[in-house]
Protein backbone atom coordinates (compact mmCIF):
# COMPACT_ATOMS: atom_id res chain seq x y z
CA UNK A 1 0.00 0.00 0.00
CA UNK A 2 1.05 3.35 -0.63
CA UNK A 3 0.16 6.64 0.74
CA UNK A 4 -1.13 9.28 -1.87
CA UNK A 5 0.47 11.84 -0.39
CA UNK A 6 1.43 15.56 -1.82
CA UNK A 7 3.40 15.01 -5.19
CA UNK A 8 6.60 16.83 -5.49
CA UNK A 9 9.24 18.62 -8.12
CA UNK A 10 13.02 18.90 -7.22
CA UNK A 11 15.06 21.00 -8.44
CA UNK A 12 14.56 20.16 -12.15
CA UNK A 13 11.35 20.21 -13.62
CA UNK A 14 10.24 17.46 -16.38
CA UNK A 15 12.78 16.84 -19.05
CA UNK A 16 15.59 18.23 -17.05
CA UNK A 17 14.28 21.82 -17.51
CA UNK A 18 14.95 24.40 -14.11
CA UNK A 19 12.08 24.75 -12.29
CA UNK A 20 11.58 28.66 -12.30
CA UNK A 21 10.37 30.58 -8.78
CA UNK A 22 10.88 34.16 -9.92
CA UNK A 23 11.50 35.17 -6.92
CA UNK A 24 14.09 37.76 -7.70
CA UNK A 25 11.69 39.18 -9.18
CA UNK A 26 9.12 39.41 -6.36
CA UNK A 27 9.47 42.45 -3.83
CA UNK A 28 8.84 40.88 -0.68
CA UNK A 29 9.51 43.81 1.39
CA UNK A 30 6.50 45.69 0.00
CA UNK A 31 3.91 42.74 -0.77
CA UNK A 32 3.89 40.87 2.14
CA UNK A 33 0.83 40.22 3.95
CA UNK A 34 0.82 37.83 7.01
CA UNK A 35 -1.77 36.42 9.22
CA UNK A 36 -1.31 33.80 12.10
CA UNK A 37 -3.72 31.44 14.19
CA UNK A 38 -2.21 32.23 17.74
CA UNK A 39 -4.38 30.24 20.16
CA UNK A 40 -3.44 27.82 22.95
CA UNK A 41 -2.16 28.45 26.75
CA UNK A 42 -0.97 32.08 25.96
CA UNK A 43 -4.66 33.88 26.63
CA UNK A 44 -4.73 34.43 23.39
CA UNK A 45 -8.35 34.84 21.82
CA UNK A 46 -7.74 32.51 18.71
CA UNK A 47 -8.25 35.70 16.27
CA UNK A 48 -5.82 36.59 13.45
CA UNK A 49 -3.99 39.63 14.72
CA UNK A 50 -3.92 42.49 11.78
CA UNK A 51 -1.11 43.32 9.56
CA UNK A 52 -0.93 46.56 7.87
CA UNK A 53 1.42 47.94 5.05
CA UNK A 54 2.31 51.60 4.79
CA UNK A 55 5.00 52.91 2.26
CA UNK A 56 5.61 49.38 1.32
CA UNK A 57 6.72 48.61 4.83
CA UNK A 58 5.46 45.75 6.65
CA UNK A 59 3.37 46.88 9.97
CA UNK A 60 3.34 44.03 12.32
CA UNK A 61 1.21 43.88 16.12
CA UNK A 62 3.69 43.16 18.68
CA UNK A 63 1.89 40.18 20.41
CA UNK A 64 2.12 38.55 16.75
CA UNK A 65 5.66 39.30 16.32
CA UNK A 66 6.40 37.73 19.81
CA UNK A 67 4.23 34.58 19.16
CA UNK A 68 6.49 34.14 16.29
CA UNK A 69 9.63 34.90 17.71
CA UNK A 70 8.75 32.36 20.29
CA UNK A 71 8.61 29.41 17.14
CA UNK A 72 12.33 31.10 15.94
CA UNK A 73 10.51 33.61 13.30
CA UNK A 74 12.07 36.11 12.41
CA UNK A 75 9.92 38.19 10.35
CA UNK A 76 13.00 40.58 8.88
CA UNK A 77 14.19 37.58 8.02
CA UNK A 78 11.34 35.51 6.29
CA UNK A 79 10.26 38.21 4.16
CA UNK A 80 13.74 38.30 2.50
CA UNK A 81 13.45 34.88 1.60
CA UNK A 82 13.83 32.88 4.87
CA UNK A 83 10.91 30.77 4.46
CA UNK A 84 13.17 28.91 1.87
CA UNK A 85 15.39 27.62 4.78
CA UNK A 86 13.93 24.57 6.46
CA UNK A 87 14.56 23.03 9.91
CA UNK A 88 12.68 20.60 10.71
CA UNK A 89 13.19 20.90 14.51
CA UNK A 90 11.41 24.48 14.09
CA UNK A 91 8.66 23.51 12.38
CA UNK A 92 5.44 24.48 13.82
CA UNK A 93 3.50 21.48 15.14
CA UNK A 94 0.68 22.06 17.22
CA UNK A 95 -2.89 22.31 15.94
CA UNK A 96 -3.37 25.78 16.36
CA UNK A 97 0.17 26.97 15.23
CA UNK A 98 -0.48 27.86 11.49
CA UNK A 99 1.54 30.35 10.07
CA UNK A 100 1.62 31.21 6.02
CA UNK A 101 2.66 34.35 4.88
CA UNK A 102 1.32 35.77 1.05
CA UNK A 103 3.89 36.61 -1.11
CA UNK A 104 2.25 37.97 -4.08
CA UNK A 105 3.34 36.26 -7.36
CA UNK A 106 5.19 33.47 -5.66
CA UNK A 107 2.54 30.69 -7.98
CA UNK A 108 3.73 31.68 -10.98
CA UNK A 109 2.46 29.79 -14.26
CA UNK A 110 5.87 28.06 -14.31
CA UNK A 111 5.91 27.21 -10.68
CA UNK A 112 1.95 26.31 -10.49
CA UNK A 113 2.78 23.92 -13.62
CA UNK A 114 5.27 21.66 -12.20
CA UNK A 115 4.41 20.55 -9.19
CA UNK A 116 4.69 17.37 -9.82
CA UNK A 117 5.97 13.96 -8.28
CA UNK A 118 8.26 10.73 -8.74
CA UNK A 119 5.45 8.83 -6.83
CA UNK A 120 6.46 7.36 -3.21
CA UNK A 121 4.99 4.15 -2.30
CA UNK A 122 5.23 1.31 0.26
CA UNK A 123 4.39 -2.36 0.63
CA UNK A 124 0.85 -3.68 0.94
CA UNK A 125 2.50 -5.03 4.22
CA UNK A 126 2.52 -1.73 5.86
CA UNK A 127 -0.87 -1.32 6.70
CA UNK A 128 -1.22 -1.98 10.46
CA UNK A 129 -3.17 -5.14 9.30
CA UNK A 130 -7.41 -5.74 8.51
CA UNK A 131 -8.30 -5.21 12.44
CA UNK A 132 -11.75 -4.32 11.32
CA UNK A 133 -14.05 -5.05 8.86
CA UNK A 134 -12.41 -4.84 5.43
CA UNK A 135 -13.98 -5.82 2.26
CA UNK A 136 -12.58 -7.65 -0.92
CA UNK A 137 -10.15 -5.26 -2.63
CA UNK A 138 -12.14 -3.71 -5.39
CA UNK A 139 -11.75 -3.77 -9.02
CA UNK A 140 -10.10 -0.39 -10.54
CA UNK A 141 -12.17 2.10 -12.02
CA UNK A 142 -10.43 3.62 -14.80
CA UNK A 143 -10.42 7.51 -13.92
CA UNK A 144 -12.06 9.72 -16.29
CA UNK A 145 -11.10 13.17 -17.71
CA UNK A 146 -13.52 15.93 -16.50
CA UNK A 147 -15.08 17.53 -19.56
CA UNK A 148 -13.88 20.96 -19.80
CA UNK A 149 -14.43 24.17 -18.91
CA UNK A 150 -14.12 22.70 -15.10
CA UNK A 151 -15.80 25.69 -13.58
CA UNK A 152 -19.06 24.46 -15.47
CA UNK A 153 -18.63 20.83 -14.78
CA UNK A 154 -17.05 20.53 -11.52
CA UNK A 155 -17.09 24.10 -10.39
CA UNK A 156 -15.79 23.40 -6.43
CA UNK A 157 -12.62 21.15 -7.06
CA UNK A 158 -9.15 22.89 -7.76
CA UNK A 159 -5.39 22.22 -6.53
CA UNK A 160 -3.67 23.10 -3.21
CA UNK A 161 -0.31 24.35 -3.92
CA UNK A 162 2.33 24.20 -1.11
CA UNK A 163 6.58 24.06 -0.16
CA UNK A 164 7.95 21.65 1.86
CA UNK A 165 11.25 20.48 2.62
CA UNK A 166 11.47 17.63 -0.72
CA UNK A 167 10.33 20.77 -3.15
CA UNK A 168 7.15 22.57 -4.34
CA UNK A 169 4.41 20.36 -3.65
CA UNK A 170 0.51 19.71 -4.92
CA UNK A 171 -2.70 18.26 -3.45
CA UNK A 172 -6.54 18.93 -4.85
CA UNK A 173 -9.41 20.18 -2.79
CA UNK A 174 -12.41 21.55 -2.61
CA UNK A 175 -14.87 24.47 -2.06
CA UNK A 176 -17.08 23.81 1.06
CA UNK A 177 -19.26 25.38 3.00
CA UNK A 178 -19.38 27.82 5.68
CA UNK A 179 -22.12 27.22 8.60
CA UNK A 180 -20.83 31.16 9.84
CA UNK A 181 -21.24 32.71 5.76
CA UNK A 182 -23.86 31.36 3.99
CA UNK A 183 -23.17 31.56 0.46
CA UNK A 184 -20.38 33.05 1.04
CA UNK A 185 -17.29 30.69 1.83
CA UNK A 186 -14.13 30.79 1.92
CA UNK A 187 -13.94 27.48 3.15
CA UNK A 188 -11.70 24.60 1.64
CA UNK A 189 -11.45 21.14 2.32
CA UNK A 190 -8.31 18.52 2.06
CA UNK A 191 -6.66 16.27 3.26
CA UNK A 192 -4.31 16.78 6.37
CA UNK A 193 -1.48 15.20 4.85
CA UNK A 194 -1.80 18.50 2.56
CA UNK A 195 -1.25 20.98 5.29
CA UNK A 196 0.67 19.05 8.02
CA UNK A 197 3.86 16.78 7.68
CA UNK A 198 2.17 14.52 10.62
CA UNK A 199 4.21 13.20 13.63
CA UNK A 200 7.69 13.95 12.22
CA UNK A 201 7.31 17.11 10.53
CA UNK A 202 4.78 20.38 11.09
CA UNK A 203 2.79 22.61 8.79
CA UNK A 204 3.84 23.02 5.21
CA UNK A 205 3.81 26.71 4.02
CA UNK A 206 2.72 28.71 1.17
CA UNK A 207 -0.06 27.22 0.46
CA UNK A 208 -2.40 28.23 -1.75
CA UNK A 209 -5.53 27.34 -3.31
CA UNK A 210 -6.45 27.44 -7.26
CA UNK A 211 -9.84 26.82 -8.24
CA UNK A 212 -10.57 25.08 -11.21
CA UNK A 213 -7.26 24.97 -12.10
CA UNK A 214 -6.29 24.78 -15.71
CA UNK A 215 -10.20 25.24 -16.66
CA UNK A 216 -9.96 24.52 -20.27
CA UNK A 217 -8.00 21.47 -19.59
CA UNK A 218 -4.89 22.90 -21.88
CA UNK A 219 -2.20 19.95 -21.95
CA UNK A 220 1.37 19.66 -20.01
CA UNK A 221 2.85 20.90 -23.90
CA UNK A 222 0.09 23.47 -24.55
CA UNK A 223 0.29 24.92 -21.06
CA UNK A 224 4.31 25.49 -21.84
CA UNK A 225 3.51 29.16 -23.03
CA UNK A 226 0.26 29.57 -20.89
CA UNK A 227 0.41 32.72 -18.90
CA UNK A 228 -0.57 32.80 -14.84
CA UNK A 229 -4.66 33.62 -15.61
CA UNK A 230 -4.85 31.29 -17.65
CA UNK A 231 -3.57 28.26 -15.23
CA UNK A 232 -5.51 29.98 -12.48
CA UNK A 233 -8.38 31.91 -14.44
CA UNK A 234 -9.66 32.49 -10.75
CA UNK A 235 -7.25 33.32 -9.16
CA UNK A 236 -4.81 32.40 -6.14
CA UNK A 237 -6.06 32.20 -2.71
CA UNK A 238 -3.82 31.92 0.29
CA UNK A 239 -4.37 30.21 3.45
CA UNK A 240 -4.90 32.41 6.66
CA UNK A 241 -6.20 29.71 8.46
CA UNK A 242 -5.67 25.97 8.10
CA UNK A 243 -6.64 22.83 10.97
CA UNK A 244 -6.18 19.03 11.32
CA UNK A 245 -7.27 16.38 13.55
CA UNK A 246 -4.68 15.75 16.32
CA UNK A 247 -4.83 12.15 15.63
CA UNK A 248 -2.85 12.98 11.90
CA UNK A 249 -0.53 15.39 13.94
CA UNK A 250 0.53 12.86 16.32
CA UNK A 251 0.06 9.90 14.28
CA UNK A 252 0.18 10.77 10.92
CA UNK A 253 3.37 9.52 8.56
CA UNK A 254 4.59 9.68 5.03
CA UNK A 255 4.09 6.06 4.01
CA UNK A 256 1.60 3.86 5.12
CA UNK A 257 -1.80 3.86 6.64
CA UNK A 258 -0.77 5.60 10.04
CA UNK A 259 -3.35 8.12 10.95
CA UNK A 260 -5.26 7.70 7.78
CA UNK A 261 -8.62 7.83 9.30
CA UNK A 262 -8.36 11.02 10.80
CA UNK A 263 -6.51 12.69 7.49
CA UNK A 264 -8.27 15.79 6.83
CA UNK A 265 -8.20 19.56 7.09
CA UNK A 266 -9.95 22.72 6.51
CA UNK A 267 -8.53 25.65 5.53
CA UNK A 268 -9.20 29.63 4.93
CA UNK A 269 -8.72 31.12 2.02
CA UNK A 270 -8.19 35.33 1.16
CA UNK A 271 -7.55 36.75 -2.67
CA UNK A 272 -3.93 36.80 -3.18
CA UNK A 273 -5.70 40.00 -5.65
CA UNK A 274 -8.61 41.79 -5.04
CA UNK A 275 -12.09 39.78 -5.47
CA UNK A 276 -14.17 42.53 -5.42
CA UNK A 277 -15.24 42.05 -2.04
CA UNK A 278 -16.56 38.62 -3.55
CA UNK A 279 -15.97 35.50 -1.47
CA UNK A 280 -14.12 31.74 -2.91
CA UNK A 281 -17.96 30.37 -2.81
CA UNK A 282 -18.74 33.39 -4.81
CA UNK A 283 -16.15 33.65 -7.42
CA UNK A 284 -16.61 30.01 -7.69
CA UNK A 285 -20.37 29.85 -8.29
CA UNK A 286 -21.23 27.23 -5.93
CA UNK A 287 -19.91 25.60 -2.40
CA UNK A 288 -20.75 21.07 -1.45
CA UNK A 289 -21.86 20.91 2.24
CA UNK A 290 -20.31 18.51 4.32
CA UNK A 291 -22.19 15.06 5.63
CA UNK A 292 -20.92 14.38 9.24
CA UNK A 293 -23.12 11.53 9.29
CA UNK A 294 -20.70 9.25 7.61
CA UNK A 295 -23.52 6.32 5.89
CA UNK A 296 -23.13 2.78 6.21
CA UNK A 297 -21.12 1.50 3.39
CA UNK A 298 -24.96 -0.23 2.25
CA UNK A 299 -26.46 2.60 2.35
CA UNK A 300 -24.49 4.32 -0.49
CA UNK A 301 -24.81 3.82 -4.16
CA UNK A 302 -22.05 5.23 -5.26
CA UNK A 303 -19.29 7.66 -4.37
CA UNK A 304 -17.49 10.43 -6.84
CA UNK A 305 -14.39 11.39 -6.17
CA UNK A 306 -12.57 14.04 -8.25
CA UNK A 307 -8.76 15.39 -8.11
CA UNK A 308 -5.76 16.47 -10.44
CA UNK A 309 -3.66 13.11 -10.18
CA UNK A 310 0.51 13.99 -11.10
CA UNK A 311 2.18 10.88 -10.84
CA UNK A 312 2.53 8.85 -14.14
CA UNK A 313 0.39 7.90 -16.12
CA UNK A 314 -0.93 11.23 -15.64
CA UNK A 315 0.66 14.89 -15.55
CA UNK A 316 -1.11 16.61 -12.80
CA UNK A 317 -2.20 19.30 -15.39
CA UNK A 318 -5.87 17.79 -15.98
CA UNK A 319 -8.72 17.27 -13.58
CA UNK A 320 -10.14 13.30 -13.36
CA UNK A 321 -12.79 11.81 -11.24
CA UNK A 322 -13.67 8.10 -10.40
CA UNK A 323 -17.52 6.83 -9.71
CA UNK A 324 -17.76 3.29 -7.46
CA UNK A 325 -19.79 2.05 -4.94
CA UNK A 326 -17.86 2.11 -1.66
CA UNK A 327 -16.30 -1.16 0.37
CA UNK A 328 -14.30 -0.88 3.96
CA UNK A 329 -11.00 -0.75 4.60
CA UNK A 330 -10.23 -0.87 8.27
CA UNK A 331 -6.49 0.10 8.92
CA UNK A 332 -6.50 -0.20 13.00
CA UNK A 333 -9.40 -1.77 14.96
CA UNK A 334 -9.59 1.04 17.13
CA UNK A 335 -9.63 3.87 14.16
CA UNK A 336 -12.84 4.37 12.49
CA UNK A 337 -13.30 2.05 8.92
CA UNK A 338 -12.48 3.59 5.79
CA UNK A 339 -14.31 3.92 2.64
CA UNK A 340 -12.56 2.08 -0.53
CA UNK A 341 -13.20 2.69 -3.99
CA UNK A 342 -11.64 1.49 -7.24
CA UNK A 343 -9.86 4.17 -8.81
CA UNK A 344 -6.79 4.60 -10.89
CA UNK A 345 -5.90 7.96 -9.74
CA UNK A 346 -2.19 8.43 -8.33
CA UNK A 347 -0.66 10.81 -6.36
CA UNK A 348 -1.71 14.81 -6.74
CA UNK A 349 -5.02 13.65 -6.13
CA UNK A 350 -4.28 13.90 -2.52
CA UNK A 351 -7.06 15.85 -0.82
CA UNK A 352 -9.71 15.93 -3.68
CA UNK A 353 -13.20 15.60 -2.43
CA UNK A 354 -15.12 12.54 -2.43
CA UNK A 355 -19.28 13.10 -3.00
CA UNK A 356 -22.23 11.60 -2.58
CA UNK A 357 -25.52 12.48 -4.04
CA UNK A 358 -28.27 11.66 -1.28
CA UNK A 359 -31.75 10.25 -1.41
CA UNK A 360 -33.06 14.01 -1.40
CA UNK A 361 -30.84 14.39 -4.94
CA UNK A 362 -28.49 17.07 -3.02
CA UNK A 363 -24.31 16.25 -3.64
CA UNK A 364 -22.78 16.21 -0.56
CA UNK A 365 -18.45 15.90 0.46
CA UNK A 366 -18.55 12.75 2.53
CA UNK A 367 -14.72 12.05 2.33
CA UNK A 368 -11.01 12.75 0.50
CA UNK A 369 -8.69 10.85 -0.80
CA UNK A 370 -5.66 9.60 1.66
CA UNK A 371 -4.27 5.81 0.73
CA UNK A 372 -3.87 4.06 -2.25
CA UNK A 373 -1.84 1.18 -3.24
CA UNK A 374 1.37 0.80 -4.92
CA UNK A 375 0.18 0.13 -8.21
CA UNK A 376 -2.99 2.10 -9.07
CA UNK A 377 -6.26 0.53 -8.46
CA UNK A 378 -7.91 1.94 -5.75
CA UNK A 379 -8.41 4.91 -3.27
CA UNK A 380 -9.42 5.14 0.14
CA UNK A 381 -10.73 8.12 2.27
CA UNK A 382 -11.77 8.83 5.99
CA UNK A 383 -15.39 8.77 7.10
CA UNK A 384 -16.14 11.85 8.17
CA UNK A 385 -17.91 12.32 11.69
CA UNK A 386 -17.27 14.33 15.16
CA UNK A 387 -14.11 15.20 15.09
CA UNK A 388 -14.03 16.08 11.65
CA UNK A 389 -16.83 18.36 12.33
CA UNK A 390 -14.83 19.87 15.06
CA UNK A 391 -12.14 20.56 13.13
CA UNK A 392 -14.96 22.54 10.31
CA UNK A 393 -16.71 24.06 13.02
CA UNK A 394 -13.50 25.37 14.66
CA UNK A 395 -11.83 27.23 11.38
CA UNK A 396 -15.45 28.22 10.37
CA UNK A 397 -15.97 29.93 14.39
CA UNK A 398 -12.59 31.80 14.04
CA UNK A 399 -13.77 34.04 11.57
CA UNK A 400 -17.25 34.19 12.08
CA UNK A 401 -18.74 37.74 12.21
CA UNK A 402 -15.81 38.95 10.00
Amino acid sequence: MRSIRPSFTARRGRGGRRTSTSLTAVALASVLALTATACGDDGSDGKPSAVSSRDGKITIPDDLKQRLKEHGIDIDKWKHGAWKNWNRDDWLREANDFVNPIIKGLWDSDRMRDADDPDRGVDDSDISGDQGVTDPTPQPVQARAVTPPYHTSAATSGKLLFDAPGGTMVCSATVVTDPAHPGKSNLVWTAGHCVHAGKKGGWYRNLAFVPSYNDQGRSAAELEGASRSEIAPYGVWWADAAKTSQQWISKGGETGGDGASYDFAVIHVTPEQGSGGKSLEETVGGALPVNFDAPAVSQVRSITASGYPAAAPYDGQRLYQCQDKPSRLSIEQSDPTMYRIGCTMTGGASGGGWVETGADGKPALVSNTSIGPVRSGWLAGPRLGEVAKSVYESVSKQFAGR
